[in-house]
């Protein structure tokens, strides 16, 4: 019985720990196209003056 439950525990860490780097690497993802969506913005806002 033991030896189950550390195996359950072993899959849900490495479930949890899967699902966690998948959400930061989203979040940079995101964090960078606001940034380049800001430069290209920048850019054509100077190219009109």
């Amino acid at each position: 019985m033991s030896q189950n439950i550390m195996y359950a525990l072993e899959i849900m860490g490495k479930g949890m720990g899967s699902i966690f780097a998948v959400i930061i690497l989203l979040t940079l993802i995101v964090m960078l196209m606001s940034k380049f969506a800001e430069i290209k913005n920048r850019n054509s806002s100077q190219d009109e003056a």
